[in-house]
C-alpha cells in the first residue's frame, strides 16, 4: 500500500510531465481502436446488405462468382426452364428469376458516367419482390418497359436525377436509353454502388443478348420450411449437376468472402501504422521516465535510506507507468470511436457511404486498446525502473543525477554495432538475390536488424554526428549555438533515443520515397525503350466492341491495335503446365511494343496455330523453339501451338505474356466466349499525331469509363497513381512522426527542469532571455536533425536495397527524390523549431533568484 501511495503521489505530482506521454499512448491506441471500430462497422454495413439482398435460397451457375465477370463480359446464366423445376419443389411460397451484370457503365444525357467514384459497382438488373427485402419505392413505380429504369436514391441524390431523366446503359451487347420512372430507396446502409433497374424483359435482351434466361432463381421459403430444408428440395428438383444451392446464409458468406480480403488488407495495413506509432512512442516513454528518475535520485536515495528495497523503488516506478498507461489508455479508446466516425464521414464524402448507424464497437474493442496501452507503456518503462531500483543509499548525499555505466554503454555498443553489421550484411544478401520472393524475406530481416542495430548505437552516433551538424550550423551562433552543441551532447543516451523516435518515421518516408521514385523512372525508361505506339486506351472495365468500333473508325490513324487477355491451360512437351493465359493480340503488336526475343522472331508468334513464349516459362517447362504446346481454351477448343519465339523477360511491361494471333484466337474459340478488348493500341498517320489524338479524344466522349493517352499521359498518369499512394502512406505515418515530435518537446521540458539551477545561474552572469530560448531552440534542432540524418540515410539504404529487388521484375532504374529528401531534412529543423516553442518559452519566464535557490 505504502508503494502505491508513493506511486500516486509522484504520479500526481509530475502530472504535466506525464502529459505528453499520455499523448503518445492516447494516440496509438486511438489509431489502433479507431481501426478495429472503422473495419468491424465496415464488415456490419456488408452484412447487413448481403443478408438483406439474399433470398431464403438462391439457385445460381456453378461457374459464377460472386465477385467477378466472365471474360466475356456476360454474366453466366441459367435457363428459365431452371425456374419452372424450382417453384415446383415441396416448401416453396414463391420463386422468381433475377439478372443482374456488373459489367455495364451509367452515362446521363451529358455522357457524365453516373458509377461511384471509389471503385464501387455500378450494377444493372431487373427488379424483383426479392429486392424488396432491402429497397423500397420511394418515388415514381418500378420500370414496365423497354424505355423506363429505376435508380436507387443516393445515386440520385449524388448526380442530381430525377424522374424523367434519360440514362444510357453501356453493355457488352451494346447501348440503349431509358428515362427514370422510379427511385428506390436502401432500408440498409449501401456501401456506394450504384443501381439501375429494369423490367426482366428489357434486362435479359441488353444485359445477357439473350431472352429466356436468368443469373439467379430466388426462392422465398413457405412457413415453417427452414432454409436449409428448402434447399434439399430443391437440389432434388432441380439437379445439382450445374447447378450451385445455397441458403441465406451460405450467399451472404460468399458475398461477405468476395469484401473480406480487400478489408483485411486495409485492417492490418492500418495496424502496421499504428504499431510503428507505438514503436515511437516507447522511446518517449523511456526517456520520459529515465529522466524523471535521474531528476528523483536523491528523493530514491533518501527512500532507500529509510528501508525501502529495491523491489519496491522499482514497483513505484512501473505503478506510475501503469496509472500512465491506463490513463492515456482510457482516452485513447474514446479517441479512437472518434477517429473511426471521422473516418466514416470522410470515406462519405468521398462517395462510399458509412452511416453512424451501423457504428461498431465490439467488447473486445477496448480491451485489446486498454491491454496494449498498458503493456506496452509498462515494458518501456522498465529499463528506467530496473536503473531506479539499483540507486543506493548514498545517492541521497550526492547531487541529482546517476552516475554513467560504463560498463553497460560498452555492452550496448557491442551489441549495436553486431546487430548493424548482421543487417547491413542482411541488406547486402538481398541487393544480390536471384529471386525477389526470396529476396524480400532477407530484406525484411534486414530492415529490422538495421533500425534495432541504428536505436542501440544512436548514443554512440550522437557524438559524432551532434559535432558534425553543429560544426556546419551552430557556429553561426556563437557562444550560444556552442552552448546548444554542449547540451545535446551531455546526454548521449537521451539524445539519441529522442533521435531514435524521429528516425523510425523518416526512415520509412524515405525509403518509400526512394522505392516510388524508382518505379516511376523505371516504368518511364521502359516505355520510352519499349512502347512505340501513340496512343493508349482502357479503364477499369473490358472494352465494349462499340468504343471499339468507334476507336477502328476515327479519322487519321495508321493502325488499331486489339489486346486481350484469354483464359486457357497449357500444357508443355513434358506434361508440367500452368494456367496463367495467353494474350491474343493483332500482328502489329509487335510495332506497339518492342520486346526483344532470346530466340525466334515476335512477328512469326502471329502466324497460323503459333504463338511466343517468356524466358522464364521456357526454363521452367523445358520449352524451346518449335516445339508443340497444348493450349486448352476456357469455354473453347484445344489447340496444338507451335512455339516461334521466346521473349526476354527482362521486363516490367507484359513479362511472362505469351502472345498469339487474333486470328488463333477466333479459330478456337466460339464468338461469344470472345472477350472484349482489355487495352487497344492506336497509331496516327505520320504527321497527323495532334488531328488523331483529338479525334480520338473525340471518339471516345460517348464512353467516359475509357481514358485515351499518349504516352505522355501515361506517364503522367503512372506518376500521379504511385504518388497518390506515397500520399496516404505518408499521411499513416505521420502519426509516428507527430509521436516523435512530442518525444522532442517531452525531452526539452524535462531537461529544461532538470537544469532549472543551471539556467537560473546563466541568467544571473549575463544571458538574456533571448538567448536562452535560442539556446534551448537550436538544442532542440540538432536533435531534430540528428535523427532526420540517421532516418534518411537509412531509409535510402533500404530503398536502394528494395530496388535491387524490383530489378529483377524489369523495374531497373534506381532513382534518389533528392527534392524529397532534402525537403524532409530541412523540414526536420522547423520540426525542431516546433518542438521548442514551448519549453523555451517556459524557461524564458523563470524567476532568476527561483531557479538558483531550486535543489
Amino acid at each position: 500500500m505504502t508503494v502505491l501511495k508513493t506511486s500516486m503521489r509522484n504520479f500526481f505530482a509530475h502530472k504535466g510531465r506525464m502529459a505528453l506521454s499520455a499523448v503518445a499512448v492516447l494516440l496509438s491506441v486511438a489509431f489502433v481502436c479507431g481501426t478495429l471500430v472503422f473495419t468491424d462497422t465496415m464488415n456490419t454495413t456488408f452484412d447487413k446488405l448481403f443478408a438483406a439482398t439474399s433470398s431464403d435460397v438462391t439457385v445460381s451457375s456453378k461457374a459464377a462468382k460472386s465477385d467477378s465477370t466472365p471474360q466475356n463480359g456476360r454474366p453466366d446464366s441459367l435457363p428459365a426452364s431452371v425456374l419452372e423445376r424450382a417453384e415446383k419443389a415441396e416448401g416453396v411460397k414463391y420463386a422468381e428469376g433475377a439478372l443482374s451484370s456488373m459489367n455495364v457503365t451509367v452515362v446521363n444525357s451529358a455522357n457524365k458516367n453516373m458509377g461511384s467514384s471509389t471503385g464501387a459497382p455500378t450494377i444493372a438488373g431487373n427488379w424483383t419482390r426479392n429486392d424488396l427485402r432491402s429497397m423500397e419505392i420511394t418515388s415514381g413505380h418500378a420500370p414496365r418497359g423497354p424505355t423506363e429504369t429505376m435508380v436507387d436514391a443516393d445515386t440520385a441524390d449524388k448526380h442530381h436525377l430525377k424522374l424523367g431523366d434519360e440514362l444510357r446503359t453501356i453493355a457488352v451487347t451494346g447501348d440503349f436509353k431509358a428515362r427514370i420512372v422510379g427511385i428506390a430507396t436502401f432500408k440498409v446502409t449501401n456501401p456506394g454502388a450504384a443501381v439501375v433497374y429494369f423490367d426482366t424483359a428489357t434486362a435479359q435482351r441488353e444485359l445477357l443478348g439473350t431472352t429466356g434466361r436468368f443469373t439467379e432463381i430466388n426462392l422465398s421459403a413457405a412457413t415453417g420450411v427452414t432454409d436449409d430444408t428448402l434447399k434439399r428440395n430443391v437440389t432434388a428438383s432441380i439437379g445439382a449437376g450445374g447447378y450451385k444451392v445455397q441458403t441465406q446464409k451460405e450467399r451472404a458468406d460468399e458475398n461477405r468472402s468476395g469484401v473480406g480480403s480487400f478489408m483485411d488488407v486495409i485492417k492490418y495495413a492500418m495496424l502496421g501504422f499504428a504499431g510503428i506509432a507505438f514503436l515511437v512512442g516507447i522511446f518517449l516513454i523511456i526517456n520520459t521516465f529515465s529522466m524523471l528518475v535521474a531528476q528523483r535520485t536523491r528523493e530514491i536515495g533518501l527512500m532507500r535510506a529509510i528501508g525501502s528495497s529495491r523491489k519496491q523503488v522499482n514497483r513505484s516506478v512501473l505503478v506510475e507507468a501503469t496509472l500512465l498507461g491506463v490513463f492515456g489508455s482510457i482516452l485513447g479508446v474514446g479517441a479512437g470511436v472518434g477517429l473511426a466516425v471521422g473516418l466514416m464521414k470522410l470515406m462519405s464524402a468521398a462517395g462510399m457511404d458509412l452511416s453512424t448507424r451501423d457504428l461498431t464497437v465490439k467488447a473486445t474493442t477496448p480491451v485489446i486498446g486498454l491491454v496494449l496501452g498498458v503493456v506496452v507503456t509498462v515494458l518501456a518503462a522498465y529499463l528506467p525502473a530496473r536503473r531506479a531500483g539499483k540507486v543506493s543509499p548514498m545517492a541521497a548525499l550526492r547531487d541529482a543525477g546517476t552516475p554513467a555505466d560504463g560498463k553497460a554503454g560498452l555492452v550496448r555498443g557491442i551489441i549495436g554495432l553486431v546487430l548493424t553489421g548482421a543487417g547491413t550484411f542482411a541488406l547486402f544478401t538481398a541487393a544480390h538475390a536471384d529471386k525477389a520472393s526470396d529476396g524480400s524475406l532477407v530484406l525484411g530481416a534486414g530492415v529490422v536488424l538495421t533500425l534495432i542495430g541504428f536505436v542501440i548505437i544512436g548514443p554512440l552516433l550522437a557524438g559524432g554526428v551532434v559535432r558534425v551538424i553543429s560544426a556546419v550550423l551552430l557556429r553561426f551562433f556563437g557562444p550560444v549555438g556552442r552552448m546548444a552543441e554542449r547540451n545535446a551532447l551531455r546526454n548521449p543516451r537521451r539524445t539519441g533515443a529522442t533521435g531514435a523516435a524521429l528516425m523510425i518515421g523518416l526512415a520509412l518516408v524515405a525509403c518509400l520515397s526512394v522505392v516510388g521514385s524508382s518505379m516511376v523512372a523505371s516504368a518511364t525508361d521502359e516505355l520510352d525503350k519499349s512502347v512505340g505506339t501513340d496512343f493508349i486506351i482502357q479503364g477499369n472495365q473490358r472494352i465494349v466492341p462499340q468504343a471499339a468500333k468507334a476507336i477502328e473508325t476515327t479519322p487519321g490513324l495508321e493502325h488499331v491495335t486489339h489486346y486481350r487477355d484469354i483464359e486457357a491451360k497449357i500444357v508443355a512437351p513434358d506434361g508440367s503446365s500452368d494456367s496463367d493465359g495467353v494474350t491474343a493480340a493483332d500482328p502489329t503488336y509487335a510495332q506497339d511494343l518492342h520486346r526483344k526475343t532470346t530466340a525466334g522472331e515476335l512477328t512469326a508468334a502471329y502466324g497460323k496455330d503459333s504463338m511466343s513464349v517468356g524466358s522464364k516459362f521456357a526454363t521452367k517447362h523445358h520449352v524451346k523453339l518449335g516445339d508443340t504446346l497444348t493450349v486448352a481454351f476456357k469455354g473453347g477448343s484445344t489447340a496444338k501451338l507451335k512455339v516461334a519465339a521466346i521473349t526476354d523477360d527482362d521486363v516490367a511491361i507484359d513479362q511472362g505474356a505469351r502472345y498469339l494471333s487474333t486470328q488463333t484466337m477466333r479459330k478456337y474459340l466460339p464468338a461469344d466466349r470472345i472477350p472484349p478488348d482489355q487495352i487497344m493500341f492506336a497509331s496516327a498517320k505520320n504527321g497527323q499525331e495532334k488531328q488523331a489524338y483529338a479525334a480520338l479524344k473525340k471518339s471516345m466522349e460517348q464512353y467516359p469509363q475509357y481514358q485515351v493517352r499518349d504516352q505522355s499521359d501515361y506517364k503522367q498518369e503512372l506518376k500521379d497513381q504511385i504518388g497518390q499512394l506515397l500520399n496516404m502512406v505518408y499521411g499513416l505515418l505521420a502519426l509516428a512522426i507527430v509521436v516523435a515530435v512530442l518525444g522532442v518537446i517531452n525531452t526539452l521540458a524535462l531537461s529544461v527542469v532538470e537544469r532549472t539551477r543551471e539556467i537560473g545561474l546563466m541568467r544571473a552572469i549575463g544571458m538574456s532571455r533571448r538567448q536562452l530560448r535560442r539556446m534551448i531552440r537550436l538544442e532542440s534542432v540538432v536533435i531534430a536533425l540528428f535523427g532526420a540524418l540517421l532516418g534518411l540515410g537509412l531509409g535510402m539504404g533500404w530503398g536502394a536495397t528494395a530496388q535491387k529487388l524490383l530489378a529483377l521484375e524489369g523495374l531497373k532504374v534506381l532513382e534518389i527524390p533528392w527534392p524529397t529528401i532534402i525537403g524532409v531534412f530541412i523540414g526536420s529543423a522547423f520540426v525542431g523549431l516546433f518542438a521548442a516553442l514551448i519549453p523555451a518559452f517556459r524557461a524564458g519566464r523563470m524567476n532568476v533568484l527561483n531557479a538558483i535557490a531550486t535543489d
